[in-house]
């Protein structure tokens, strides 16, 4: 049975697993050398890391693309495309995605622009404290005080707990699901 069997002339969205961390490039390739039309829906985050709190820019579908093509004219370009491991199929069929779910992501990401990912803290949440005194303590969020920019939490001091007034960009939330850092997709 051959996975091409059912040819079409008219181009449709389908999806392709990049590598790790080479989204950004298989995309610039597809677009440039094959000139198709590419969707990588991208977040700004802010991640902890040992310099303290940094935004950061990653894909909402970490390993994979969509790519708007007429399937049967393109399919050994776009496995070959630097960047890309392979087109997603099942069994033999390399499955179409609805016009539809495509231009619903595309709404929330307006001119291919990253959505920004609020980091919004709540009395009880759990964070951890990127940079400062405490880096690398987690904590929870007893109140946020907007006014100055800060954060109450409660940390682990010497086996006692202890509120500390920290920095709000020293703090990011320990909640790293997309349904937790992106309300519109719990939805």
């Amino acid at each position: 049975m051959n996975f091409l069997s059912m040819q079409t002339e008219f181009p449709s969205w389908y999806c392709a697993r990049t590598k790790p961390k080479h989204e950004h490039i298989a995309t610039a390739d597809l677009r440039k050398n094959l000139e198709l039309e590419v969707f990588l829906p991208r977040l700004r985050i802010e991640r902890a890391t040992q310099r303290g709190a940094v935004r950061v820019i990653e894909p909402l579908f970490p390993c994979y693309i969509f790519v708007r093509c007429v399937i049967e004219e393109k399919i050994n370009e776009i496995r070959h495309t630097n960047g890309i491991s392979s087109l997603v199929r099942f069994g033999f069929e390399i499955p179409k995605i609805a016009d539809a779910i495509i231009e619903e992501l595309q709404k929330c990401f307006e001119a291919e622009e990253p959505m920004t990912v609020e980091n919004r803290l709540s009395p009880g949440d759990e964070v951890a404290v990127a940079d400062g005194a405490f880096a690398g303590m987690s904590a929870y969020v007893l109140r946020n005080l907007p006014a100055r920019n800060r954060v109450q939490v409660l940390l682990d001091i010497l086996g006692r707990p202890t509120p500390v007034e920290v920095d709000r960009s020293s703090v990011v939330s320990a909640k790293n699901a997309l349904v937790h850092l992106v309300p519109i997709f719990a939805a």
